[in-house]
Formats: C-alpha cells, sequence, structure tokens
C-alpha cells in the first residue's frame, strides 16, 4: 500500500511540474486531445497501462 501512495505522489509530481514548467503547451495539447477518437485514447490507455504493468512486475519479481 505504501508504494501505491508512493507511486500516486509521483505521478502528482510529475503532473504538477509540466504544467508549472509548461503552462501553455499543456493547455494547447488538452485542446488538440479533443480531436483525437475515443477508441484511439482507449487503446492508448491500455498499452499505457500494460507497458505500467509489465514495469512493475519485472522491478518487483
Amino acid at each position: 500500500m505504501r508504494e501505491l501512495v508512493i507511486a500516486f505522489g509521483l505521478f502528482l509530481f510529475i503532473e504538477g511540474i509540466l504544467y508549472a514548467l509548461f503552462p501553455a503547451k499543456m493547455k494547447s495539447m488538452l485542446k488538440k486531445l479533443e480531436l483525437v477518437k475515443v477508441s484511439e485514447l482507449r487503446a492508448v490507455g491500455l498499452i499505457f497501462t500494460l507497458i505500467g504493468f509489465i514495469i512493475i512486475y519485472y522491478i518487483k519479481s
């Protein structure tokens, strides 16, 4: 459970630093996100989820 909290904190840190350093770019990227199809977003999300799971699995084993 501790590792999950650390991972969530790291996620928030990285997300926050991107918005702090590149606010205009992040705003522009979010606007472009509206043009992407839902199915493409879902596919990319699943791919990132699998990659993350594989990384965690190999680190933990």
